[in-house]
């Protein structure tokens, strides 16, 4: 870069004399400059490469240690700054090509699994072959969240295996924290950090950790404190800082420690036992506890027994039964005389009972085991328990299912000989068709661990070995071409988003079939001979706004008027993108419904764009839209279906 005039000929002076011209390159700028200057936003990976090449100067200013190619990483991987050290000294050159290889091997890995598993309800443990690839979590992490964040509307599909990835690698990752949790001395334990790996496990991908949650009961220990404050302004309590191992000896002291919290708590902070949503999964999970401030019994006991320890105060988890109690000892400690406790119900608003009074809440008596303090370890099997037995209870649908495999695996990692749960476990994934490798390492478990399971045992070894061949040589999907003479009277095509004229839900077409596909004794509990054309007419796979999946009945559905996004989990399942007035089906799909596209497109058009600048006329009569939507038979055997006619 030269100072001097076009052809470096030369300049005039004021006073007319010709000067030497003085030739000055940006090579000759100091360091300092250049590699400000090269770390300008404008300039790119590429630019930095090429510029890089042009002479040993530049080469050497942009080595892969200095700032240039740290600016250059920062820029374009921000989320990933959190992993280094301010002013750290690193081959950012490296980490860039790192970084940016991960990201290739990453997107092709997510491609393919699109392809290889789209007929399968859940992916099962092929995605361990993001874990072969050898590469860093978190640059692993952060391309899966690149494409998590990317335009909504778009590569739907690829968002969609992207987040069941990013689920199980974030899962896989907890497991090992858990396990390495469990193998601590029980006194080193803490309610608090194992209810927070219960709740990271069940929500891998919301931003849950213990640093946050232990912020957050600080915040509620400092409220107690200045409660505390005014009523004893000398408390030992007060003095006590984050992280200081305390326990205050005198019972009047404790007993102010209690009350305030209880205010704080109960009447200044509003938090209350879940009544009216009991069930609710929610109600377990201690980062929902504190964003909702309600809980079930166990949850709010977590709560209650970590603040009462930050302020002094020693709190001991009781299993009692159908109703989790904490107990604070009233006498010398250490005694094992049920009496000598008082019982704190903290779903109760701290309310505190006798051991009598604590019967009265079951309606029933109890041997004095059950008042006895437990572990932590038991604690955790508790709850998990409490998630266990509400996907049991669920609906059948994936949300449930996925409950139901967080809770066993969490039960099984805590309590990994627990015939009862391996077995139910083994009967989940059987039952769902993945994972019968996995399967049968279970079911020899289990029949190592109790011989009398043969029966059960032997039962499924037999019919998931066969799910095994069968798997070696799978079907062809099946092609349903809207052209063919037995698919003359189907109407809609898949992508269309429709709206349900008895039940008003919004919903689009995945998938269709000619006729009713169901069994006998479905087509009668819908009672679908109640529609005038009753199974005799097309029926339809519709994805529901609520997140449900439905069959429908032709002569019920209607093109929405007003097309909107459904926001449902499995759309990016069939998906590739949503296109103002319509989806577009994946390849997957498409390979399924070959011509269906075609027929949306043309429905599309007519319904929505008839009225043109270029047209200068009012539509007339609107023709009845087509178009097409399916699955396949084992897809339908996975949905909830609707309680009314279709």
């Amino acid at each position: 870069m030269a100072t001097s005039g076009a052809g470096g000929e030369g300049y005039s002076g004021l006073n007319g004399i010709v000067s030497e011209t003085e030739h000055k390159i940006m090579t000759d700028l100091p360091a300092e400059l250049l590699e400000y200057i090269l770390c300008f936003p404008v300039l790119k990976h590429v630019d930095i490469c090429n510029v890089s090449c042009s002479c040993k100067r530049l080469h050497d200013v942009c080595h892969g240690r200095g700032k240039v190619w740290g600016h250059q990483y920062k820029l374009r991987w921000p989320r990933l700054q959190k992993h280094y050290r301010q002013n750290e000294c690193c081959d950012w050159l490296k980490e860039y090509r790192t970084r940016h290889t991960v990201g290739l091997q990453i997107r092709r890995t997510v491609v393919s699994i699109s392809k290889r598993f789209f007929t399968e309800v859940v992916l099962g443990d092929s995605f361990a072959e993001i874990e072969s690839l050898g590469a860093p979590e978190h640059f692993c992490e952060d391309e899966l969240l690149s494409i998590l964040n990317s335009d909504r509307r778009k590569i739907l599909t690829l968002k969609y295996y992207a987040k069941k990835i990013l689920y199980f690698l974030r899962q896989q990752n907890i497991l090992r924290s858990l396990k390495m949790f469990l193998e601590q001395p029980a006194e080193q334990q803490s309610a608090l950090e194992g209810a927070v790996l219960v709740d990271q496990y069940c929500n891998p991908l919301a931003d849950v950790s213990l640093d946050g949650i232990s912020s957050q009961l600080e915040e509620i220990t400092d409220k107690v404190k200045k409660m505390l404050r005014m009523k004893n302004s000398s408390h030992p309590s007060l003095r006590v800082t984050q992280g200081d191992c305390f326990a205050v000896e005198d019972f009047e002291l404790e007993r102010q420690v209690v009350v305030a919290l209880n205010a704080v708590l109960y009447e200044q902070l509003q938090y209350k036992g879940n009544e009216c949503d009991y069930y609710n999964p929610l109600n377990s999970y201690i980062h929902q506890v504190l964003l909702r401030r309600t809980g079930i019994p166990i949850s709010l006991s977590v709560l209650y027994m970590t603040l009462a320890r930050k302020l002094g105060v020693q709190l001991e988890p009781v299993n009692f039964p159908n109703h989790f109690l904490l107990r604070w000892c009233q006498h010398q400690r250490g005694s094992g005389d049920i009496y000598d406790f008082v019982y704190i119900d903290a779903f109760g608003k701290g309310k505190q009972l006798t051991a009598k009074e604590c019967e009265y809440l079951i309606g029933h008596q109890v041997t004095a085991d059950y008042y006895s303090a437990i572990s932590t370890t038991e604690v955790l099997l508790r709850m998990v328990g409490n998630l266990l037995n509400i996907g049991k209870r669920g609906e059948g649908n994936e949300k449930s299912y996925q409950l139901l495999r967080d809770s066993l695996d969490l039960y099984l990692t805590i309590n990994p000989d627990n015939v009862q749960y391996l077995l139910l476990q083994a009967r989940l994934y059987f039952h769902l068709g993945i994972w019968p490798e996995k399967v049968l390492d279970i079911l020899q478990h289990i029949q190592a661990l109790d011989p009398s399971q043969h029966g059960a045992v032997g039962y499924l070894v037999q019919h998931t070995l066969e799910h095994i061949q069968h798997k070696k040589h799978p079907v062809e999907p099946e092609v349903k071409r809207r052209s063919a003479p037995e698919h003359v009277e189907v109407q809609y095509s898949v992508g269309l988003i429709m709206k349900h004229k008895r039940s008003g839900y919004n919903c689009v077409i995945y998938g269709w079939d000619p006729k009713c596909t169901m069994s006998q004794e479905w087509i009668t509990t819908m009672r679908v001979h109640q529609l005038s054309s009753g199974a005799n007419q097309p029926f339809y796979n519709v994805l529901v706004q609520d997140g449900t999946c439905r069959y429908a009945a032709q002569e019920n559905l209607e093109p929405h008027s007003a097309p909107l996004e459904i926001a449902h989990p499995e759309v990016g399942r069939y998906f590739s993108e949503f296109h103002d007035s319509h989806y577009v089906a994946n390849e997957e799909l498409q390979t399924r419904y070959p011509e269906d596209m075609a027929e949306t497109l043309g429905t599309v058009r007519d319904l929505y764009h008839r009225l043109t600048p270029s047209s200068g006329q009012a539509s007339g009569q609107q023709e009845s839209p087509k178009g097409t939507g399916g699955s396949s038979q084992n897809q339908k055997s996975q949905e909830n279906q609707e309680a009314m006619p279709m």
